[in-house]
């Protein structure tokens, strides 16, 4: 059993790294071709390739549920080709057999994928943000309106990168009054945090003056200033931010729980956030299941056909998988079904599936 074990795993590995590798390649090569476009100044070509290659991680660990179910569909197809499973199965060996000896390599991707979106994405992604904004940015005060936006009670900030080692380059906060009135606007080229609060350096600060209290002469004038360096309390630590500047889907779960509460706190909207938690959470139970659907179709409906066929069914599944996760997240936070239910409906879909083809083929 040891030797088909190995026999199987050899096939269902190496199906799955080709379709990985080959998948992430090309990701990566558009995504260079993408980032041309923004070479110039300090972005330079060298400073584009080092971005690619930083998110290398993070395509790797994207690709991996789509990888592992035409991956399987590949391996398993050319032992179903070569009448190699017919084989195994006259010998003796039950599909519920064959079944475990596909599930053993899995589990190997399972623990790699879980290994990648805890500790190696959520870094080499922060990291990869903060050089290419950095290089875009340079000292200016908002180079990109889209980029990072956030509410710190009545504060409304614009940061344009978070350095590895916590410190901010370029924060741009607009402080409003009770009354919704804007305050105060301000340009700070860096903020670095001790522990407890940020200093601000090299701030440019605009003040609004507001009606309350002042002559009617005065109401709507502003002035402006340049101060050296500045104290500023927030609950907002470097942890944090690191969050904010990276896309849910690319955090690790603690950050992910982490930034869900602080939001929660300030009565700000974390629906996205609990969602991409519980992608990540299930993200093993995910796997099996696409693995699951692509052993029901070789001992099924795609036990006989080209591997063309096999490579475009696993396509469709796949792709439908990852659209309907993409579909029912926001769709729970507009009707307020728990974040769970949007993540584990496509898998029980696919989970059903796999085990109805698989009962039908006995």
């Amino acid at each position: 059993m040891k030797i088909l074990d190995l026999y199987v795993a050899k096939h269902v590995l190496g199906g799955f790294l080709i379709v990985l590798l080959v998948v992430a390649g090309l990701d990566m090569l558009f995504a260079l071709v993408e980032e041309l476009k923004e070479v110039g100044g300090n972005y330079t070509f060298a400073s584009a390739i080092q971005y690619v290659l930083l998110t290398a991680p993070r395509r790797l660990y994207e690709f991996i549920p789509l990888s592992s179910l035409i991956g399987c569909l590949m391996g398993l197809g050319i032992l179903a080709s070569s009448s190699e499973l017919t084989v195994m199965r006259a010998a003796g060996i039950s599909t519920l057999g064959i079944i475990v000896s596909v599930m053993k390599p899995v589990l190997l991707i399972i623990v790699v994928a879980l290994g990648l979106g805890e500790f190696v994405v959520p870094h080499t992604e922060q990291s990869a943000q903060s050089h290419r904004q950095v290089m875009l940015t340079g000292d200016g005060a908002i180079y990109d309106a889209s980029r990072v936006w956030h509410r710190d009670e009545m504060t409304f900030l614009h940061i344009n990168a978070v350095i590895p080692d916590g410190s901010v380059r370029g924060l741009t906060r607009y402080e409003f009054n009770d009354d919704l009135t804007l305050a105060r606007s301000s340009f700070a080229e860096e903020a670095r945090f001790d522990g407890s609060q940020w200093t601000l350096t090299n701030i440019e600060e605009t003040r609004f003056a507001v009606a309350e209290g002042l002559p009617e002469e005065e109401i709507g004038s502003l002035s402006t200033a340049v101060i050296d360096s500045e104290v500023w309390r927030s609950g907002l630590t470097p942890e944090l931010l690191q969050v904010v500047m990276v896309k849910p889907t690319n955090l690790s779960m603690s950050g992910l729980l982490a930034y869900s509460d602080y939001l929660d706190e300030q009565g700000l909207a974390s629906a996205q956030y609990r969602i991409a938690f519980w992608t990540k959470l299930l993200l093993p139970l995910a796997i099996f299941a696409l693995v699951l659907v692509a052993m029901s179709f070789i001992f099924g409906p795609l036990r006989s056909v080209t591997l063309g066929q096999r490579l475009i069914t696993g396509i469709i599944v796949g792709l439908a998988f990852k659209l309907t996760q993409d579909i029912l997240g926001p769709t729970s936070a507009v009707f307020g079904f728990p974040p769970f239910v949007a993540v584990m409906i496509p898998i029980a879909i696919c989970i059903g599936l796999g085990f109805w083809l698989l009962n039908r083929a006995k």
